[in-house]
């Protein structure tokens, strides 16, 4: 009897150990499982620092690397002139307007103000490439060129402006820094650290105050695909071919800035 007495005093003092183990080891499991579920991924990097989040103590755009006078779309800046049927030139008075703003190649709807946190970024990095013959401005100040001009318009043809603005286009990476700690850590990226997958151009504007870019008058010869392409869309809604890339019925003559009056 004294024993069997021995044994169950032994197994009730392992199952007492047992007991006493099992809160301990239920919080470490816990712990590692908090501390995954919070970490922030790139896409949200990018949507809290384009809402300036309050959850962010700064969000910052990082630069790798960049490249000057990089042309932007090809813009058609002015009406269409038409001179179709007549066996001579023409002279018409055109009416020419385009302006450029800083922009940023990430995601659909992407904004970032200049008073928010990423928005200073964006143009403490852009001084960076100021040069003495071209400035950055800050992105809430729209630049414009805007001049009335006479040109010749061949015979049979329509004719039109068109536009290229020049841009420094920086890429890098987003650095997001959040008050508190996800997944162990504070410091966030997108696409990734070190990366050249965010896009930010700006636009290069000249000391006269005029933003710098190619300008060109654009004939198209009438009745051809070329011209009723134009003249059946707006200038929003097309996409046109770059200088000299129209094609045999497109005559393309660059107009040099030094011409265009300063506004």
């Amino acid at each position: 009897m004294t024993r069997t007495g021995r044994t169950r005093s032994h197994r009730s003092k392992r199952k007492r150990i047992a007991l006493a183990l099992s809160p301990l080891v239920a919080v470490a499991v816990a712990v590692p499982l908090m501390n995954s579920a919070g970490a922030a991924t790139p896409s949200e990097v990018t949507a809290d620092c384009s809402a300036d989040s309050d959850k962010l103590e700064n969000c910052e755009f990082v630069d790798v690397q960049f490249k000057r006078d990089s042309l932007g779309p090809n813009q058609r800046v002015s009406t269409v002139s038409d001179n179709c049927g007549s066996t001579g030139t023409a002279s018409k008075t055109f009416n020419v307007s385009a302006s450029v703003t800083r922009t940023i190649q990430l995601e659909d709807g992407f904004t970032a103000d200049g008073g928010t946190k990423l928005g200073n970024s964006f143009f403490e990095i852009g001084v960076k490439f100021n040069t003495s013959e071209i400035n950055i401005t800050r992105d809430d100040k729209t630049t414009t060129l805007a001049f009335s001009r006479t040109d010749t318009v061949q015979a049979d043809s329509i004719g039109f402006f068109m536009w290229s603005a020049k841009r420094t286009d920086v890429s890098g990476f987003l650095k997001a820094t959040y008050k508190e700690a996800q997944d162990g850590q504070k410091v966030f990226f997108s696409p990734s650290e070190g990366s050249a997958g965010v896009h930010v151009f700006y636009p290069q504007i000249l000391k006269n105050g005029t933003p710098d870019g190619r300008l060109w008058l654009r004939n198209v010869k009438c009745g051809t695909p070329e011209a009723s392409g134009v003249q059946n869309s707006t200038r929003a809604l097309r996409s046109e071919a770059g200088f000299g890339a129209g094609g045999e019925n497109v005559t393309d003559v660059e107009i040099p800035l030094s011409e265009v009056v300063a506004p």
